[in-house]
């Protein structure tokens, strides 16, 4: 059980390869059928892959799986097994207008399979909190792993033309490329600007140090750590990619740029840091937007919109008592 008093099976899978999948496939299956599991709901790869067939060999009534990022990220062999599984379930989850058109266009996953049910973001955890002044003035920052989809070169080479002595930049994350990234602020002399944080749990707080954050991403879906951002009153600038557009209307709540483009981030970076009004204002925007869109709240209701939905279409009879497993 965890805190909420939810029942957890814990199956120690690590790899598609390893013995202990047979195993754990035969426990997820006695599991469904001795709790009379109604709905599985696989979160994402490599999840869909496991639970999928197992939840179909089970016999469970209704089969859900989740799809939050572009397959290519996934590598090509995932990816066939990912295509696969697009035609054992009931119905595909995806969490913005950009994925749900991806899924049809390029994965060609039936448009009635596909069900769209907006990120949601804890409003009450991601506030901005009330910490000293910055010595260094305004902060432009971001928050992601360092993976090349990330683009966070895009953002050094940005901030590089639109800095000046009062500015410092904040990367807040791990991964890969933190070498690389690190060799870039020296070759682009804003070493001493920039300050590098290790992937933290308090997401918050150094979210609440950043005056304009910065999602610079080539690839994405729809962002926790542009949402988190904008709930947190920072001033977002985003990439124009996947759902950020959803996210941001250019202008009115934020600022985006073509991915790749440092000199039209840096412009934009310019013209921010230049003007607290607008800045200020944009902020206020993103913070009303997410408050009254992502909520748990909406989050909840589309789900079990889904959910029932997909319960009635497979089983009518099933859909007054649904007990669903993720």
């Amino acid at each position: 059980m965890d805190l909420a008093g939810i029942p957890i099976l814990h199956l120690p899978v690590y790899s598609f390869k390893s013995p202990a999948v047979p195993k754990a496939a035969w426990q997820l299956i006695r599991y469904i059928r001795h709790h009379h599991i109604q709905i599985v709901h696989s979160f994402d790869a490599p999840l869909n892959v496991f639970a999928v067939p197992v939840a179909r060999l089970a016999g469970t009534p209704a089969v859900i799986s989740s799809q939050r990022g572009d397959r290519d990220l996934t590598g090509q062999g995932l990816k066939k097994l990912l295509r696969a599984t697009d035609h054992l379930v009931d119905a595909v989850v995806a969490n913005c207008q950009w994925m749900k058109r991806y899924l049809v266009e390029e994965e060609h996953v039936p448009d009635h399979k596909v069900r769209l049910c907006y990120n949601a973001v804890d409003l009450e955890r991601y506030q901005r909190r009330n910490l000293s002044p910055s010595v260094h003035g305004l902060t432009v920052g971001t928050v992601c792993a360092l993976r090349p989809e990330k683009g966070v070169d895009t953002l050094l080479r940005a901030f590089a033309t639109a800095r000046h002595a009062d500015v410092r930049l904040l990367i807040v994350g791990s991964g890969p490329e933190e070498g690389k990234l690190r060799s870039l602020c020296a070759e682009l002399g804003v070493e001493e600007a920039c300050h590098f944080e290790p992937a933290t749990n308090d997401v918050a707080q150094w979210l609440s140090r950043i005056d304009i954050f910065v999602l610079p991403s080539r690839s994405e879906a729809l962002s926790n750590a542009l949402l988190e951002a904008m709930a947190c009153g920072c001033c977002p600038v985003a990439s124009r990619v996947g759902g950020n557009p959803e996210l941001i209307e250019h202008g009115e709540n934020g600022l985006l740029f073509q991915a790749d483009d440092s000199a039209e981030l840096a412009r934009h970076l310019t013209e921010l840091l230049a003007d607290e009004p607008r800045r200020k204002r944009m902020a206020a925007a993103a913070l009303a937007k997410v408050s009254a869109q992502f909520t748990a709240e909406n989050f909840i209701r589309a789900m079990q919109g889904i959910y029932e939905s997909v319960l009635s279409g497979v089983r009518p009879e099933a859909a007054r008592s649904t007990t669903s497993a993720g």
